[in-house]
């Protein structure tokens, strides 16, 4: 394990020896991270004023901010790819779904299994984004159900993340 992990009035991130956090990455407080995950350069994840939980085979990528409200945890579940630069705060993204690059996810809103939330959407605070949809767009809106090619392009997404992360763990990149 590398990054900066800190913890916050006495509770310190729990954080499987299977993760790899890239150097400069942050991991901030009440936070749990699954077997397999990956948090990547830069990411922040704050669990300071609530707790963060993010599941199995789970990837954050390059500068994304996973945060918490003060009434509501962050729970992200497992084999989830949440794209560089996303902003997730105080909301749950369910197993499968990939949240894309720049995407942003509001207080209370949730993201249901194996969906998709598309490159820069704001999906605003209590919206539920249905399983196996696509939704995209400034405030974001359902565009249409998954298909079966949508599906399993995501899912490489998150295998090729673990894959990848384990490489970094064996001396890639620290």
């Amino acid at each position: 394990m590398s990054g900066l992990i800190v913890a916050y009035e006495g509770v310190r991130p729990r954080i499987d020896v299977t993760v790899y956090v890239a150097p400069d990455a942050t991991v901030i407080g009440d936070v749990e991270v699954g077997a397999e995950s990956s948090i990547w350069f830069g990411a922040v994840i704050r669990g300071d004023f609530n707790k963060a939980i993010i599941g199995e085979r789970t990837n954050i990528q390059d500068r994304s901010v996973v945060h918490v409200d003060l009434t509501t945890p962050t729970i992200i579940g497992s084999g989830v790819t949440v794209g560089h630069a996303a902003v997730i705060h105080g909301c749950s993204l369910e197993d499968g779904c990939l949240i894309g690059i720049r995407a942003t996810i509001l207080d209370n809103a949730v993201i249901g299994k194996e969906a998709l939330v598309a490159a820069g959407a704001v999906i605003s605070p209590g919206t539920h984004v249905g399983e196996r949809e696509l939704w995209a767009g400034v405030p974001a809106r359902r565009l249409r159900d998954l298909t079966n090619d949508d599906l399993t392009r995501m899912a490489l997404a998150a295998d090729n993340y673990v894959k990848h992360a384990r490489e970094y763990k064996e001396g890639g990149g620290g």
